[in-house]
């Protein structure tokens, strides 16, 4: 062997570390930790900067920013949550687009955003199928006797919270189904390919359901068992991607099941309680069963609930697409036309 040839295959081998030489790409991998990075970096700066400024102005006001209390106070407004919602949505959609362009060189559509009359007509399935789901949490445990239950006179101002805490559920909604579903399964499932497609998907469908439960494991009254349950939602809520291969569906359940859970019947969601709700609940009844403190994803009443969703969910796309089978297209490479 001549030195040219060897140091050709070397610099060949090692390049193959990082790029795909049929696809003329980054690997999968590489693509999902540079856009993974950039969207929590991105994130991170812009809440930081957000915090920094609100700080000053709080300083500026006389508060005393020495004080934890007023400092978690400050974070939990829901003026904060809805920028720091707005900042994420932000991020997502930026760092996808710039990985769509420059890293997985496809159309951004392909994450699941083919805005057809069918992409809306599973969002409003998903919007219905949240309600719906929560409302059976709600009517189950108020049968049990599980939870005390008054209807406060709602003012202005918790009219207002209502619908600011709707547009950060409508926002984070989007942002976790785009980068834990349409970024995530789509570059994982093409990355495992070599398998086959159908394992390629179950592969992608999973491992992202592991780590969106691990996202939550520092929620407020996480527990070993929240984080199992919420790998368990993950499931559900990617389910109608990986049938459709659009995100109209998981949206719109990710929106409503957050929004009736917190902001309708008072719900903790996912350890994190709402400033005000058109129903107010004093929860008890066995934690097991509830959730506890956690909220109703911690407990067997929202398993439950969730494996109820993933019938109706099986049952629509069977009546729209007229068969229930993995969307493997997931799992093939089409690159942007030039």
């Amino acid at each position: 062997m001549n030195t040219i040839t060897a140091n050709h295959q070397t610099q060949t081998g090692a390049g193959s570390l990082f790029r795909s030489p049929t696809e003329n790409r980054l690997r999968g991998g590489w693509r999902l930790l540079i856009q993974g990075a950039g969207y929590m970096g991105s994130s991170l700066l812009a809440q930081f900067i957000l915090g920094a400024g609100m700080g000053i102005f709080m300083m500026a006001s006389g508060a005393d920013l020495t004080d934890p209390q007023v400092v978690i106070e400050l974070s939990t407004r829901p003026v904060m949550r809805l920028l720091t919602a707005l900042l994420s949505l932000g991020c997502i959609l930026l760092t996808c687009w710039a990985a769509a362009r420059w890293l997985d060189k496809r159309p951004f559509r392909a994450y699941g955003f083919e805005l057809t009359r069918q992409w809306w007509l599973d969002m409003g399935f998903g919007l219905a199928l949240g309600a719906f789901l929560m409302l059976v949490i709600f009517l189950v445990e108020r049968l049990a006797g599980w939870i005390d239950v008054s209807t406060p006179a709602l003012d202005g101002s918790a009219w207002g919270t209502i619908f600011v805490y709707l547009v950060v559920y409508i926002c984070v909604g989007i942002t976790e189904e785009l980068f834990s579903r349409g970024y995530q399964i789509r570059n994982l499932a093409e990355s495992t390919a070599g398998f086959n497609p159908r394992l390629a998907v179950l592969i992608a469908y999973l491992g992202t359901s592991i780590f969106f439960g691990l996202l939550h494991a520092a929620n407020p009254n996480a527990s070993m068992t929240s984080t199992v349950y919420l790998m368990i939602a993950g499931l559900f809520l990617g389910l109608g991607y990986v049938l459709t291969g659009q995100l109209g569906l998981s949206i719109g359940l990710h929106i409503t099941w957050n929004f009736f859970e917190g902001s309708v019947f008072g719900f903790p969601v996912s350890g994190m309680g709402s400033a005000a709700s058109l129903v107010q609940i004093e929860q008890g009844g066995p934690a097991l069963w509830t959730g506890g403190p956690f909220g109703p994803e911690a407990g067997l009443v929202g398993l439950a609930a969730t494996a109820l969703g993933v019938l109706l969910i099986l049952a629509y796309v069977k009546l729209t697409r007229g068969q229930v089978s993995l969307h493997t297209k997931l799992a093939e490479y089409t690159p942007a036309a030039e």
